[in-house]
């Protein structure tokens, strides 16, 4: 294995852990273990066990060896349970499907069998092996216990603990034992749910929320997931008093859930709750494992569903705001923190930058959007002067909202069944009888707690639906949290003050209901039952449209109407 894979020492090489009260003689004898070579047959060669059991018996304290596969000792740690230091873990990275190439090997002066916290850290760190070595009272070897990986199974073990042996005995031909495991575990994972070069993902709900709204909560991040093209493995419903300042989940709990990640074969963790920076920071120095919250994965969608240049500044502004705070880690901590799905976002020479550069950046592109705003702004005035009302569809994000624009104005807008598939602002213009036209503009979905990162840069264009007529507040009848839709779509309306505007309430995809169930909603939320599949269910909201425009229309006398229903004015509110 090269250099570039990590093979290389530190250049001065020193003893980590508990040193003090050690003679100079005493660690000047321990920092001598880095000369040494185990070789790559062997778990550890005879030599080194024989010095590292005389070495612990002197100083009365276990001393512990990380070797690479070429049987290079890479560290050295005296007197406590940490395997790795953060710099070693850094420089031998693990993916999902893979070991990290090291392996720990610990003296202790009582013979004892691993702990649970040596065998938890096998799994965490996904080291190659895990093992100690009893040293007796001469100061010889004596047994050695050892733990390994194992592939994902349906026993759903994480580890194999092997029986203890006496070192002299150990008959382990360590680069044949590492490569048939690592065989294993890659074909292991090969097999599992990553379909279609799909991104896997584990998602995590911690909060003071009752069990039944955090499960709640995680299926629509599930569909999150979906639309940004991840499959998703498993799910982690843990309820807390209060979110842990550093990790959100607590270190213990956290650690359990990255080792379910890496055993499952997954890449990342989603988190619903929005991590703050400090714990984004300190979950990227604990973990090799991408860690994204909910506001950066919608930010991605975001990303994914941009075409116009607006669009695009938007999103990016949106993307850099959220990154500026995160920008105090340096390096590859830098990089799993902006990195969000597979290799989308801002840019990967964004994620270099220095925090000056970025604010840059952020001016460059406000500036940017403003011009796009005034273009709207012109755009408005024109079609004022030309005295065409403005009806503008507004509602949960995938309540179906293109498809109905689609289907009442002949358009070809995206309408795939999935999150935020619209993204940008789409106008349309739906022709009356008596040759009356009216604008229909369909805007970006909502869903509860947007991220304030995209309501700031996308207000501009959400402020544009204070020049329309009516609001059709467009709702997936068949949902189950219908209440928690209205009300957040509502609550964004309010912040935006559009109160003042007329708006009407759309059940939409009735054509899944009974009929005795749409007629129900509609009476108990006073709204209009439609299928925008099906153009005989349109009649009361063309009605309710028709009527809206004339009024909008200076000096017009409504005539009489168009279609049926009259208890349909009724359902125009405030």
């Amino acid at each position: 294995m090269s250099e570039a894979f990590g093979e290389r020492r530190l250049s001065i090489p020193e003893v980590r852990g508990q040193i003090a009260g050690l003679r100079p003689s005493q660690i000047a004898a321990i920092e001598r273990l880095y000369r040494r070579r185990v070789a790559a047959d062997q778990v550890l060669g005879s030599e080194l066990a024989k010095t590292m059991s005389q070495l612990t018996l002197d100083v009365r304290r276990p001393i512990g060896v990380v070797l690479t596969r070429r049987g290079i000792v890479q560290e050295v740690i005296v007197g406590t349970d940490l395997c790795l230091t953060p710099a070693t873990a850094a420089k031998f990275r693990a993916g999902p499907r893979s070991l990290r190439g090291l392996r720990f090997i610990r003296t202790q002066l009582h013979d004892q069998p691993l702990s649970q916290e040596a065998i938890t850290d096998l799994a965490y760190l996904r080291l190659d092996l895990i093992g100690t070595l009893s040293v007796s009272s001469e100061g010889t070897p004596g047994y050695l216990y050892l733990a390994h990986i194992l592939p994902p199974n349906g026993e759903n073990r994480l580890c194999n603990v092997l029986g203890a042996v006496p070192f002299h005995r150990c008959a382990i031909r360590f680069d044949r034992f590492i490569e048939e495991l690592e065989a294993k575990v890659q074909a292991a994972r090969s097999h599992q749910v990553i379909k279609n070069g799909h991104e896997a993902a584990m998602l995590v709900s911690a909060s003071p929320r009752g069990r039944g709204e955090q499960e709640e909560r995680l299926a629509e991040l599930a569909e999150l997931a979906r639309s940004a093209g991840v499959t998703v493995i498993d799910r982690v419903v843990q309820r807390t008093d209060e979110g842990h300042q550093r990790y959100l989940l607590g270190s213990g709990k956290l650690k359990e859930v990255l080792i379910r990640t890496l055993h499952q074969g997954a890449d990342m963790v989603i988190i619903d709750q929005t991590l703050t920076p400090a714990q984004s920071r300190a979950i990227a120095e604990m973990t090799d494992i991408k860690v994204i919250d909910r506001t950066q994965l919608i930010l991605d969608i975001f990303a994914r569903r941009a075409h116009s240049r607006e669009g695009k500044v938007q999103v990016e502004l949106a993307q850099l705001r959220y990154l500026l705070p995160r920008l105090s880690g340096k390096g590859a901590d830098l990089s799993r923190l902006g990195g969000g799905i597979g290799a989308r976002g801002p840019g990967e020479t964004k994620l270099e930058t220095d925090r000056r550069r970025i604010r840059d950046r952020i001016t460059r592109l406000e500036r940017e959007l403003e011009l796009f705003s005034k273009q709207q702004d012109r755009r408005r005035v024109r079609r004022r002067r030309y005295g065409l009302p403005i009806v503008s569809l507004v509602g949960y994000t995938n309540a179906g909202k293109s498809t109905l624009l689609n289907q009442l104005t002949g358009s070809c807008v995206s309408a795939k069944d999935r999150l935020f598939e619209t993204l940008d602002t789409t106008s349309r213009r739906l022709r009356f009888p008596r040759d009356r036209e009216i604008i229909i503009t369909d805007t970006v979905g909502f869903i509860r707690d947007l991220p304030q990162e995209l309501v700031r840069t996308f207000r501009a264009t959400l402020e544009g639906l204070r020049e329309a007529d009516l609001l059709l507040h467009v709702v997936d009848a068949g949902v189950t949290d219908i209440d928690m839709q209205i009300a957040a779509v509502a609550d964004i309306v309010r912040d935006l003050d559009l109160d003042e505007i007329p708006r009407v309430l759309v059940f939409n995809k009735c054509d899944r209901l009974p009929a005795q169930q749409v007629e129900l909603l509609c009476r108990r939320y006073r709204a209009i039952g439609i299928s925008a599949l099906q153009p005989h269910t349109w009649p009361p909201l063309l009605e309710v449209i028709e009527k809206a425009a004339s009024r909008s229309i200076p000096g017009h006398q409504e005539g009489p109407s168009t279609y049926v229903s009259q208890e349909s004015a009724d359902l125009v509110f405030h």
